[in-house]
């Protein structure tokens, strides 16, 4: 989907700059081709020359260097591009755009374009949480820029939290969707869940799981750019609304039960990708619970199977699972399609590497009531997600 794309790449200077050279050379690997544009800031990390020698063009580091040809360069290339992407994107280049300051090639040549631009932050965690940064991002985003959510992982300045620049696998893959709009789902009603559930214990305390809810998002982006209505119900999560969708949010399994049954009935499509509370607190207490026993004990009684009373009530829809395992996945999969009554289910071991929770990629299996078992190399979500959707489309016309 990039093949033939003109695309200048910004490279801001951030640790995560580095990274930038691979991005540079997926995408000319994908067929694009690619002008970078360094800030000064960024050349103290990275030189321009791996920019040139793999973009086979040259790199723009300054607005008073020589012209490469005879038009005004920042208007040459904010016309040249098809696509803007920024990554790194620092603080700093995010509150330049933001505020319409253009004072350097890069702030300049994207005041001037009318390219989409995408931008990827990457710096420290507590910078990335400022409310001044976080204005400036949600102030863009109002504007019709796209973000790419940085990773959570350990940052350059020893500190663990979210600020990483996401893999570029991931990069390209989002860059790739962007161009992958169909309408192949028009006319239809996606419900999606996403995120983890918290059943309380007191007003301050919870029971919850590692979900990250990136998986259920990823879905429900993909389905809105293939021209579905879609209903995302996500548990507590920091992720963004993908554009064209409508968020519900809830936190506890029973609150999601309510909310997905209200919205069944006349939905063309159910993906149940939450990774919803098998037990709740019998009675969560009114007031915190203080600490003066050496041990606390809970009793737990049972939630809702959502997704069986799904398949009860099911008549026209297409209805998806999702299988989180760490031990006889296939075997324990194939279980809950058939005693839930699934279409399909996709069955991931999340004791592997690069799959399961708070990652950006994951490996599965997809198996359909059919019999039929597909088995997916790793990749990254978004791919995973538009995958998954293909597949859906493919039955769903049959």
């Amino acid at each position: 989907m990039l093949n033939g794309r003109k695309i200048v790449v910004g490279v801001t200077g951030g640790i995560a700059s580095y990274k930038s050279i691979e991005i540079v050379s997926r995408l000319k690997k994908a067929g694009a081709s690619v002008r970078v544009i360094m800030t000064e800031s960024a050349t103290k990390f990275v030189t321009p020359l791996p920019f040139r020698e793999i973009s086979g063009g040259p790199v723009v580091t300054s607005m008073w260097g020589e012209p490469t040809n005879w038009n005004i360069e920042h208007i040459a290339l904010a016309n040249w591009a098809d696509l803007f992407l920024i990554a790194p994107a620092t603080a700093n280049i995010i509150g330049k755009i933001a505020n319409g300051i253009a004072d350097d090639m890069l702030s300049t040549t994207i005041m001037a374009t009318k390219a989409p631009v995408v931008l990827a932050p990457a710096m420290n965690s507590n910078m990335y949480a400022n409310p001044i940064v976080k204005q400036n991002i949600q102030k863009l985003t109002n504007l019709g820029y796209s973000f790419i959510q940085p990773s959570y992982g350990m940052l350059a300045c020893g500190v663990e939290g979210q600020g990483r620049l996401p893999d570029p696998v991931f990069i390209i893959d989002t860059l790739a969707s962007l161009y992958g709009k169909t309408n192949v789902l028009c006319g239809k009603k996606v419900v999606i869940t996403a995120g983890g559930t918290r059943e309380p214990i007191d007003p301050v305390r919870y029971i919850g799981n590692r979900s990250s809810g990136k998986m259920g998002y990823a879905i429900a982006d993909q389905a809105a750019k293939m021209g579905a209505q879609v209903v995302l119900i996500s548990g507590p999560s920091n992720l963004s609304i993908p554009n064209g969708v409508e968020l519900i949010k809830v936190e506890t399994a029973l609150q999601m039960k309510d909310i997905v049954l209200s919205q069944f009935s006349d939905a063309d499509i159910v993906i149940k990708a939450a990774a919803v509370a098998d037990y709740r607190v019998q009675n969560a207490a009114n007031h915190k619970i203080k600490k003066s026993e050496d041990t606390l004990t809970l009793i737990l009684e049972k939630n809702p199977d959502i997704l069986l009373e799904l398949g009860k009530r099911k008549t026209h829809q297409f209805l998806v699972g999702f299988a989180a395992e760490t031990q006889n996945l296939l075997s324990n999969a194939t279980e809950k399609l058939t005693r839930k009554n699934l279409d399909m289910i996709v069955a991931n071991d999340v004791s592997l590497p690069g799959a399961g929770f708070n990652t950006d990629t994951n490996i599965v299996k997809l198996l359909y009531r059919t019999g039929q078992t597909e088995e997916l190399p790793q990749m990254s979500k978004t791919s995973l997600a538009k995958i998954i959707l293909d597949k859906i489309s493919a039955q769903i016309q049959k």
